[in-house]
């Protein structure tokens, strides 16, 4: 098998399904995480957020949002924001899997939605919600070296990761933090099969139940 195929075998094995659809008592959203191969390496898109936008303006994400009345599930959701952010038709992604529903600092229930597309594709940014997308490398989130650090999270009493990437193609630096972080860092674990060089949370051979754990512990909360 090439990469892709070898990424898409293993990926599946992870696929959490339909789990947040019984968790009414929290809003709910969903974020694409675009996968493809260049030159022999998987890389993912991701976006910068434009600056005036009240929610996360200004920072790092994947392509996503909240969940619409009209979306007939978590996936509908992922695939209709990255076609409203970055010009992606729906048609043109291979949805892997999802995983685990990761809950974010403001209660917000957010489901990572990992697919494959063409490497050809060229991103259409929509300018009232996206001023740059750039491709990243996704062995960039597991290694340790100087683009890497924590910082501290008073939100929920402990670190959280932080990245640093200089964009190759326009030069500049992005940061990417909080729950893009933790994200890219889980779907980098499963998809490459590698153990991040720095501490973290999950379990490299079984990387879901703690966010399972997580998740059923902070539900019960509420």
């Amino acid at each position: 098998m090439n990469i892709k195929e070898e990424t898409i075998a293993t990926l599946k094995q992870f696929d959490a399904g339909d789990k947040s659809s019984s968790l009414s008592v929290l809003p709910k959203a969903s974020v694409l995480i675009p996968l493809f191969v260049r030159r022999g390496q998987l890389c993912t898109l991701m976006t910068l957020r434009a600056k005036q936008l009240r929610t996360s303006g200004g920072e790092v994400c994947f392509p996503g949002g909240k969940r619409d009345l009209s979306d007939r599930d978590d996936v509908d959701t992922a695939l209709r924001e990255a076609e409203e952010e970055i010009g992606l038709p729906p048609n043109d992604v291979q949805v892997v899997c999802r995983l685990v529903p990761i809950i974010a600092k403001n209660n917000l229930l957010v489901t990572p939605v990992v697919g494959f597309i063409d490497e050809s594709f060229r991103p259409s940014p929509n300018p009232s919600e996206v001023s740059a997308v750039f491709t990243v490398p996704l062995d960039f989130f597991t290694c340790d070296k100087d683009h890497y650090a924590t910082h501290d999270a008073a939100w929920r009493k402990g670190t959280e990761h932080s990245f640093y990437f200089v964009d190759p193609d326009s030069g500049n630096q992005y940061h990417i933090w909080g729950l893009t972080a933790v994200i890219a860092i889980l779907v980098a674990a499963l998809a490459l099969r590698k153990k991040p060089e720095f501490d973290v949370v999950f379990d490299p051979e079984d990387p879901l139940s703690v966010f399972q754990k997580i998740l059923h512990r902070r539900i019960s909360k509420l």
